[in-house]
């Protein structure tokens, strides 16, 4: 599910359409021999260090924003940058949250995609294809990379975030390194703007060094979003491919 990974990595899947079968990963066509050799030590995750008080003061004004902030809308901008094919794909949309649990988002450019999220089922519809796929997401292991944006998880206490240099960045740019070693990503980059202390964009680096950056446009918040907003109703003919009963619990 595109949806599933976007939340794990905050947004770190582009929007593409999966391809029909996958090529089987290396590691299962492995010689019995280097699978029986003694598996390689984990990279050891970076010391944690304390905050600037400048950043600090930031992280803790941005946290407060989004605990205090009950629903938003925003024009949204995506670049993903495959490292190893070195191309970008642009996409561009709107996006919808209200707590607790509601997100939806309407890609428009390049393809008309929505992804829905509600409690922890995800929805998918490509009405290009006439697809709707359902399936499940346990939200409570989502990292706070994501659910600070739902007011819950504490950036500070899985990250360690220092200050980086940007020139063309809009505001204050926060560098956010895993704590403890993260499969799904290697690093979170925030741009926040000092003032507001909401996100302008985030950026996710893949664990390849590919990178998804969103840029947040026109953001809104607090503007009594109706939850009938986040329901999806497909025209007719649309096959709905119910996969969430064959997700383990």
């Amino acid at each position: 599910m595109h949806l599933q990974t976007l939340l794990m990595t905050l947004l770190a899947a582009p929007v593409t359409p999966a391809p029909a079968t996958a090529p089987a990963p290396k590691a299962a066509v492995q010689a019995p021999a280097q699978q029986a050799a003694a598996p390689a030590a984990a990279p050891k995750a970076p010391e944690k260090k304390a905050m600037t008080p400048e950043v600090k003061d930031l992280v803790e004004r941005m946290q407060a924003f989004y605990e205090k902030t009950q629903d938003f809308s925003s024009d949204f901008k995506q670049d993903y940058k495959y490292k190893a094919l070195r191309r970008t794909q642009s996409s561009s949309g709107t996006v919808i949250y209200k707590k607790p649990g509601l997100m939806r988002w309407e890609y428009e450019k390049p393809s008309k995609r929505t992804f829905v999220l509600a409690g922890e089922k995800v929805y998918a519809h490509d009405p290009e294809a006439q697809t709707l796929s359902v399936g499940r997401i346990d939200t409570s292991q989502l990292s706070a990379s994501v659910t600070f944006l739902f007011g819950k998880g504490r950036l500070a206490d899985e990250f360690t975030i220092t200050k980086g240099e940007c020139k063309d960045c809009k505001g204050t740019l926060l560098v956010l390194d895993p704590a403890k070693t993260e499969p799904r990503f290697r690093q979170v980059r925030l741009e926040v703007d000092p003032k507001t202390a909401q996100v302008l964009k985030s950026t996710v680096v893949d664990p390849d060094g590919s990178e998804n950056a969103i840029a947040f446009l026109n953001l809104k918040t607090n503007v009594g979003i109706d939850e009938a907003r986040f329901k999806i109703n497909p025209p007719e003919g649309t096959r709905i491919d119910d996969l969430s009963k064959m997700m383990p619990k």
